[in-house]
């Protein structure tokens, strides 16, 4: 079955104005979260995880952007699908039009270099109690790296180790399908972020992680490109967007 890449345009105004007569600005804080929303905007369009993984990318101080998914759908399908059950509502949001799509390759190779652009949230099930976390707790995968390794050390020694933790967590997950090459790969974004889950809206990692992978398993690769990495994929994170892979080091 082939894979198709997405592109649907969204209008962040009418996507937020959606999302608030949902009730989902939650909390004192007023948490808005346009991965949820477009979770269930995009499950109420098309159908539950036809798009998806997916990611929204948007300009700066624009009120257009673009949304990309993958899906084994075609452009044409997902429109026919969208014009016989999407609310009016939903159109409003979405520029049903102008989506388009690509066939994505069906044949990986071994030892293929592809780059990567990943919007990730990093995190980890504790596997004990710990420092008022409770077994089974989702944390930060730096946060639980610190309490299992080194609780007593100063804020600015960990905050040093941050990137390489996230890279740890990324080469993990890929283990099997892809190898991380270490010596391309960075954390060019970070912050912390609240998003709204079941009345709460608990604060977490989003970290940006870019560089370079080589293919190991190519079932496994394409696979693992359908199915994002990482948590929280239904919510907008976990989307390997593919670039063009950096130049290895010449002592490789």
């Amino acid at each position: 079955m082939t894979l198709h890449l997405i592109r649907l345009p969204i209008r962040i105004s009418a996507l937020a104005r959606w999302g608030g007569d949902r009730g989902w600005v939650q909390g004192k804080h007023g948490t808005f979260d346009e991965g949820r929303a477009l979770h269930h905007l995009l499950s109420e369009t098309f159908g539950k995880g036809i798009a998806q993984p997916f990611r929204l990318l948007v300009p700066p101080r624009a009120n257009t952007g673009n949304l990309y998914a993958y899906s084994t759908n075609t452009a044409a399908v997902l429109r026919a699908t969208a014009h016989a059950i999407a609310l009016p509502e939903h159109l409003s949001v979405l520029d049903i039009g102008a989506l388009e799509d690509k066939p994505m390759p069906t044949i990986w190779t071994t030892g293929q270099r592809l780059g990567f652009d990943l919007l990730a949230r990093p995190v980890r099930r504790l596997n004990a109690a710990v420092s008022g976390f409770a077994k089974g707790a989702e944390v930060d995968a730096f946060l639980a790296y610190v309490l299992q390794h080194d609780p007593d050390s100063s804020d600015d020694h960990h905050e040093r180790r941050r990137e390489a933790v996230y890279l740890d967590w990324l080469a993990e997950r890929l283990e099997g399908s892809a190898k991380l090459d270490r010596a391309t790969a960075k954390m060019t974004g970070f912050r912390r972020r609240r998003v709204a889950r079941g009345g709460a809206g608990p604060e977490g990692p989003e970290a940006t992680l870019q560089g370079t992978f080589e293919v190991q398993n190519p079932e496994l690769f394409a696979a693992m490109l359908a199915r994002g990495v990482g948590r929280h994929r239904a919510y907008g994170y976990g989307m390997l967007l593919l670039r063009a892979p950096n130049r290895p080091s010449m002592d490789r």
